[in-house]
Formats: C-alpha cells, structure tokens, sequence
C-alpha cells in the first residue's frame, strides 16, 4: 500500500502514473509534503534563466555524462542555480534544470527537497549554518547560537529584516577538531567565541567579511588550521618530546609555498 501510495505521488509520464507538480500537489502523506509557497518572487510565472556564461558551464557540465544519463547532471544544475540566485533556488530555477535535462520536474524536486544544501526560499547574504551536533554542542555551540540570536535579533530559520543573515542551525560540518564553528555561505569559521562572533558578524555587517586562510577556513583564535591551542602544542609537537624525539612540528602558512608535492608523499607534508 505504501509503495503504490509513494507511486501516485512521484509518478511522472512514461513512469506508469499521473504526472504531478511541486507547486499544484497538496500534502497526501501525514504530516504533509513540503509544499512550494508562492511569494509575489516565486511563482509559477516567475522567469529564471542562466546567464550567457552560465551556459557555457551548463555544456561542460553536460559533457560529464552519456547523452542518455543527463539527469546526472541535476545536482551541479541546481547548484549553478542557486548560486546565479543569490543563494536559493525558486521554483523557475527547478523547471528550467528539469528542461534541460529532459526530465519531469517532479525528478527535479525530488533532488532540491531531499539535500539540505538547496535552499527553496530566499535566504540572507550571508547564510549562517551553525553546527550543533554533539562536538561542537559539547564546545559550546548552544553559547554561540545564543550570541548570534541576540546580536542579530533573529532566531533558527528566520532572516534579519535587512536580508543580511538568515541562520539555522544544522548537523555535523566535520570541524571537530575546531569546534564550536559556522559555516557562513562556502566557509568555515571556527573556534568561536562569543566575543569573536560578535566581531565577524560586525565585519560581515559592514561589509568586510574576513578572508579564508591558504587551508580553506578561518580559525578565529589565530590557529592557522586544525593544530592544537596556540601555547599548547597537543596535536603537533615542536621539537623532542620527554623521553623521545618528534619529527612533528608546527607548518607555518608558506612553508609549502612553490613546491611541487607528489601525491605520494601527501602524509608527509601533512604532518600526519
């Protein structure tokens, strides 16, 4: 019963059952679908296209896959969307990867609605993604959450009325290691504080959000990645340890400037 249930619902032409539409299917399981909204910028009028250079990518893209697979494609489609949109993807966005590669949109939706990482209504600037799973709760997460709650006069899932910050809170980011941290849009800030919180979303406020460092994020109490407490060398020794010696040592931001590294010997370089 549950199978022909589930067929009914996401049955589309050729697939031996109605045809159905994100934005015209109302909720049949309990509880309800999770349902297009219109708002007066997303409608089923709403245009959407990718630009001139966007199509170059959407070729590229394509050429990924076999002729006959390009639904393959609907993913870093829908990525491309979301990112030309300013960070969500409205319904136009949805219907225009679904034309391209040749699938209903209901194939379409069934992507956008199942990963976390689209977003189906509009979101602030800077899309605050807090981490609280349980490394990052135990590191003070709910302290953070807290400050960004109050500094911003928001609460999980809702968007400051300048559209600057929307946050929510989410599942592991796999930062462990530099817990409490947030993803803000595509990066790691990490080793928060309240006090470092408050001072990069006053950056991003004025318009000066921080630079990445060369490793891809931004440890915010002047670690350069992922090495232990500055002063306190827990996880990469300098120098002989007690009763031994330690080949482990501290990489400073240029240390592997101009090299040439062979995958081989990646450990290594990693200090691992």
């Amino acid at each position: 019963m549950a199978l022909n249930l589930a067929r009914r619902i996401i049955g589309a032409a050729g697939h031996g059952g109605p045809q159905r539409f994100y934005h015209r299917s109302a909720p049949v399981l309990s509880g309800g679908l999770s349902q297009h909204q219109n708002t007066p910028d997303n409608t089923e009028e709403t245009p959407f296209d990718f630009t001139v250079e966007n199509y170059q990518k959407v070729d590229k893209i394509l050429g990924r896959y076999p002729a006959n697979y390009k639904q393959s494609a609907i993913i870093p489609l829908l990525d491309m969307a979301q990112r030309q949109n300013g960070g969500w993807l409205p319904l136009a966005a949805m219907n225009k990867v679904a034309e391209i590669v040749e699938q209903a949109p209901m194939r379409v939706y069934e992507v956008a609605t199942f990963y976390t990482m689209f977003n189906r209504v509009k979101v602030g600037k800077y899309f605050i993604q807090l981490c609280g799973t349980t490394p990052c709760m135990a590191c003070g997460a709910e302290e953070i959450r807290t400050t960004i709650e109050e500094h911003l006069n928001i609460k999980d899932g809702e968007t400051t009325a300048d559209g600057l910050f929307t946050l929510k809170e989410v599942e592991c980011l796999g930062a462990c290691s530099n817990a409490p941290m947030v993803q803000m849009n595509d990066d790691f800030y990490e080793n928060l504080t309240p006090e470092s919180t408050r001072q990069l979303l006053d950056a991003c406020a004025a318009g000066n959000k921080p630079p990445m460092n060369k490793w891809g994020s931004l440890p915010m109490n002047g670690q350069m990645s992922c090495e232990g407490p500055i002063g306190n060398k827990f996880a990469l020794l300098d120098g002989p340890l007690e009763g031994g010696k330690s080949d482990k040592r501290f990489r400073t931001d240029g240390a592997l400037d101009g090299q040439q590294i062979e995958p081989s010997s990646v450990k290594e370089h990693m200090l691992y």
